[in-house]
């Protein structure tokens, strides 16, 4: 049996990424999303992450229950170990990634594509502020990490704009990653 896909989806806050997900899976069914663990509460609006404490991410940590784990934005993230699994057995799965564990997760997950997703600032400030989790000067923190490159090295990448609609974005995202697919 072939190995799943590890597919990593990253761009800034407010890009379209959750919703972009979303649309891909249900124009390829088997396709897969992994649940964050995040310390943040849960959204109903949001990513639909597992909402957990930082004595529980901790907890998880020293337990070996992340694949890959970051922080970013006051807030923890992990990816649950339980990926090597699924893709052992040859699902394919989108993965919410952070761009400075890109390196990591490509060293450690065959065979490996980076989704790229951009949008103009104004775009990305409006959705920011729509979402309502962030205000002021976090918004305007977040459009400055928006800017920052991909880490050598890593690839294929498949970059997209997300100023179109959400199905044809996920139809273009799929058919240019197949592209990719090695």
């Amino acid at each position: 049996m072939n190995r799943g896909w590890f597919i990593a989806v990253v761009g800034p806050s407010g890009v379209g990424k959750d919703t972009l997900m979303r649309a891909m899976i249900e124009a390829r069914p088997g396709l897969r999303r992994v649940r964050r663990v995040i310390t943040r509460p849960a959204d109903p609006a949001g990513e639909g992450h597992e909402p957990v404490s930082e004595a529980e991410f901790d907890m998880r940590l020293k337990d070996g229950g992340f694949a890959l784990h970051w922080r970013a934005h006051g807030l923890r993230y992990g990816v649950p170990v339980g990926i090597s699994l699924d893709l052992g057995l040859g699902r394919d799965l989108l993965v919410n990634l952070s761009r400075g564990v890109l390196p990591e997760a490509q060293a450690r997950f065959q065979p490996f594509a980076v989704l790229h997703l951009t949008a103009a600032q104004e775009v990305l400030a409006a959705r920011l502020a729509m979402r309502g989790r962030e205000v002021g000067e976090d918004i305007a923190e977040r459009l400055t990490g928006a800017a920052e490159a991909l880490p050598e090295g890593v690839g294929p990448v498949v970059s997209l704009d997300t100023d179109m609609p959400v199905a044809r974005l996920a139809r273009a995202a799929l058919r240019q990653l197949q592209a990719v697919r090695v």
